[in-house]
């Protein structure tokens, strides 16, 4: 194999810093709904990706089947709802709290394989899925202590999570006939039409914004989507996918760091500790399970 034109460490590490930006970026666009940030986001992504998918993967676009055309719009929908309920989740919850839970995703993700495939756990998997949940509880009872609409937003903040388990375990089955750039362009399409189906029904304005919103929306776009994870895709091919599951685990806390200095969110104890055992159980469950099984690196954040 040839090397790497870049060093995909560096690569992986500028992919953790954009995707750790996407929670500060939503909260900058205070008071715009939900729905509406995440219609931006995803349509925005799909306006530039346009040119090339039509130019270099039209003829994918023609010999797609009828089965996987509804598995990846029943993609885009799990997608959709999930920006939903994790951007919702900002508006009641921190930065930390928010992006800690949904971090648990790969739990969720193996526990829906179990559920649905019927795969099997080594012991290690079971002890550090408890070690994680066990963090998370924690997190959730400091922020339930602090007021109720917090601990709202922690519920809102794992639904989210298990809405992208949905949308990762169809990717895993359609990735394999459906190219990256096919796949993403058709999934974030679904999700912006099932966005804007969304808006319409609670009479969201899609208009009247003020230039900064319009700057997050692109930037949001940009940053946690293509220089996120499309740098995690491309650092594939030269890097194991359990070294950058754990480099994702470090997503927490660079978000919480950028929420420190951007917005002044502080960290409670109950946050400090909470965080800090959801990430040694993550660590733990994906070096148990990275010999057994592959976990999807997908457009997630």
């Amino acid at each position: 194999m040839r090397l790497p034109p870049f060093n995909p460490f560096i690569v992986i590490a500028i992919g953790v810093i954009s995707v750790s930006s996407s929670a500060i970026l939503v909260k900058l666009a205070a008071g715009v709904p939900a729905g509406i940030i995440a219609n931006y986001r995803l349509l925005l992504a799909v306006l530039i990706m346009a040119p090339i998918v039509l130019l270099k993967y039209r003829h994918e676009l023609k010999i797609i089947k009828r089965k996987d055309w509804i598995l990846t719009s029943l993609a885009g929908v799990f997608l959709a709802f999930h920006f939903i309920l994790w951007f919702e989740s900002l508006n009641y919850t921190s930065v930390a709290s928010s992006v800690v839970l949904v971090t648990l995703q790969p739990i969720f993700a193996f526990l829906g394989t179990f559920l649905i495939f019927g795969e099997r756990f080594s012991l290690g998997a079971v002890i550090s899925m408890f070690i994680a949940l066990t963090g998370s509880f924690i997190i959730s009872w400091g922020d339930f202590q602090l007021g109720g609409m917090a601990f709202y937003g922690d519920i809102l903040a794992l639904l989210g999570a298990v809405a992208i388990t949905g949308y990762f375990l169809l990717g895993q089955q359609l990735r394999r006939s459906l190219s990256l750039m096919t796949y993403t362009f058709i999934v974030y399409g679904t999700s912006s039409i099932t966005l804007i189906i969304y808006n319409l029904i609670l009479s969201n304005d899609f208009t009247g914004y003020t230039k900064n919103h319009w700057l997050i929306f692109l930037a949001l776009a940009i940053f946690p989507t293509f220089l996120g994870h499309t740098l995690f895709n491309w650092a594939l091919k030269w890097v194991s996918v359990s070294r950058i599951s754990m480099a994702i685990v470090f997503e927490p806390i660079g978000a919480s760091i950028l929420a420190y200095f951007i917005l002044g969110e502080i960290i409670t104890d109950s946050q400090w500790l909470g965080g800090f055992i959801v990430i040694f159980g993550l660590f733990l469950f994906i070096m148990s399970t990275s010999k057994k099984r592959v976990i999807t690196i997908s457009q997630k954040e």
